[in-house]
């Protein structure tokens, strides 16, 4: 990992850069869902309180990227994951995948699940990289855009 990237956990003083840098991603590629704000606007709320985790990436002391893992009861899911578009090129969040991988297999869980879309062909590719393997994708998933499921079982 590079030496200038710490990855640390959710603080509340970092909501408002959980939502920033997520709300940023989603309007550049899609659209922010109901889900997503609710999701963006009251992290602790919706996903700490729930029983999942944030983690930030901070590079030379500056919040530059983000990404959650959600307790969704059955699973958890990789989720509203957004690297700063200044930092991107510096694997920044392969670095906060992998985190999460490590984290996963330290807490014991069988399996992380994530949702995407592919026309995010870079995210695909990592996700790939990482062990990652499409799974079907349920009618009624939480978000309108997903068209692909992916599982990394351990």
């Amino acid at each position: 990992m590079n030496a200038d990237l710490e990855i640390i956990s959710f603080k509340e003083g970092y909501s408002q850069q959980f939502y920033a840098l997520n709300a940023a991603w989603l309007e550049k590629y899609f659209y922010i869902e109901p889900y997503d704000e609710k999701v963006l606007s009251k992290p602790k709320k919706y996903i700490i309180d729930e029983g999942g985790y944030i983690f930030f990436a901070k590079y030379k002391n500056e919040i530059v990227g983000v990404v959650s893992l959600i307790n969704q009861k059955t699973y958890f899911e990789l989720s509203k994951m957004a690297v700063d578009p200044k930092f991107q090129g510096l694997k920044i969040g392969k670095s906060l995948v992998k985190f999460c991988i490590d984290f996963a297999k330290n807490k014991k869980w069988d399996n992380i699940i994530l949702y995407s879309h592919r026309s995010l062909e870079t995210a695909i590719h990592l996700y790939r990289n990482m062990g990652f393997v499409e799974i079907p994708v349920e009618e009624n998933s939480h978000y309108e855009r997903a068209d692909i499921k992916m599982i990394l079982e351990f």
